[in-house]
């Protein structure tokens, strides 16, 4: 095993990522992704503080013939993240990434699905209340509500079955992986080619969500004369169109790339950002049940959207005091 590999394997079993092992080394987590691909090597001060923050020898990390880094004068650093370890080929890791292109443009979908689904609603209770259609409010409302859970019911289907194509790959995000050779390779080669788009994606779909409450301003800077009940359920209707185009750009690219992160152990991937995320589908769950429920319980479909990019910023938080638990449990 060379020296490349052993930097990898040891970085991996420890949960930390380029960007903290080169924190811990002192150096750019540039320097460590050329290490880790062979297209340089440490010198040999570096090389005694990585045997150091491993907790293996020196030997070990210089000789290619020595696999076992037991070192009975250097005790291994123990981050309680020796758990089960799964190794992935190349074969795998390639259907996984084609699986998880297919899945980041249907769970977006669905998430888009899920916030333009009360513009219906609002359409018909604008037009019934300003004189436009002839069916009473009742009846458009009953109307706006089975088309607004028949779209909730579509998009939940399609991350069930999602989630369903993706069960076998559910150990990426469980449970610690040893790539075998070529696939680090393989997958830093197709992030990079996608970092850009990456970038692309994710600035348009925040700008969307920033922006999104301009139709609605523009509407109440020129009053609303005729057809009032109607002109702001376009308005808001105009503004969940955007946010919802906004957050499908943001999800599609950020599963993306999460995929890469997965095969990598990198980003919120690292074998102790697995550890921190084990509860994530529950905080997710009861951020939605939060927006239909209020959503449901007032009716303001025009300001209950706000829970999303909330619920965006505190799960930030939220995985940040998870992973320092687990840390602390050391």
């Amino acid at each position: 095993m060379i020296l490349a590999d052993k930097i990898i394997e040891n970085r991996k079993k420890n949960g930390w990522s380029q960007e903290e092992l080169a924190d811990k080394l002192g150096v750019s987590r540039q320097s460590v992704s050329k290490w880790e691909g062979a297209q340089a090597i440490p010198d040999m001060k570096k090389i005694i503080q990585m045997a150091e923050v491993f907790g293996v020898s020196t030997d070990y990390l210089l000789r290619d013939d020595i696999e076992a880094a037991a070192n009975p004068d250097v005790p291994p650093v123990d981050n309680g993240l020796a758990d089960e370890v799964r190794s992935v080929s190349m074969e795998e890791a390639s259907a996984f990434l084609a699986h998880n292109m297919k899945a980041s443009s249907t769970v977006s979908t669905g998430v888009m699905i899920c916030i333009l689904s009360p513009i219906v609603l609002l359409i018909l209770g604008g037009l019934s209340n300003s004189g436009i259609l002839s069916a009473s409010e009742e009846v458009t409302g009953m109307a706006g509500v089975v088309v607004l859970l028949m779209m909730v019911a579509a998009a939940v289907g399609m991350f069930i079955v999602t989630g369903l194509r993706g069960k076998e790959y559910e150990y990426l995000e469980n449970i610690n992986i040893d790539t075998e050779y070529g696939v680090s390779g393989m997958a830093k080669e197709r992030r990079d080619a996608y970092a850009q788009a990456h970038s692309r994606r994710l600035v348009l779909g925040i700008m969307l969500c920033v922006m999104a409450a301009v139709p609605l301003l523009i509407l109440l800077m020129m009053g609303y004369s005729n057809n009032s009940d109607l002109l702001p359920a376009i308005g808001v209707s105009a503004l969940l169109a955007m946010v919802a185009a906004g957050v499908k750009l943001i999800v599609m690219t950020c599963i993306r790339q999460g995929g890469y992160d997965k095969l990598l152990e990198e980003g919120d991937y690292t074998r102790l950002g697995k550890k921190a995320g084990k509860f994530d589908g529950i905080y997710w769950a009861i951020a939605l049940a939060i927006y239909l429920g209020w959503s449901f319980y007032n009716m303001q479909w025009q300001t209950t959207w706000i829970v999303w990019p909330i619920a965006g910023v505190l799960y930030v938080a939220y995985h940040e005091i998870m992973k320092a638990i687990f840390r602390s449990r050391v």
